[in-house]
């Protein structure tokens, strides 16, 4: 659910995942396995991932969870 997030605000703003890449420090197949859920993620890491879509860290939790 959380990678679901993190694709759904990525593909809002068109951004590959090389450009998101570019945002932040991170690889674009490391962003492409946590959109899988294949890779687990620290905290440092989450706030990467909010820095480079330009939204604040709880935005990425904002998904319904079953």
């Amino acid at each position: 659910m959380f990678g679901k997030r993190i694709e759904e605000l990525r593909k809002e703003q068109k951004l590959s995942f090389r450009q998101m890449a570019l945002r932040c420090d991170l690889d674009h197949s490391d962003i492409s396995k946590i959109e899988k859920g294949e890779r687990n993620i620290q905290l440092s890491t989450i706030l990467q991932l909010a820095k480079s879509l330009e939204v604040h860290p709880k935005m990425l939790f904002d998904f319904d969870y079953e």
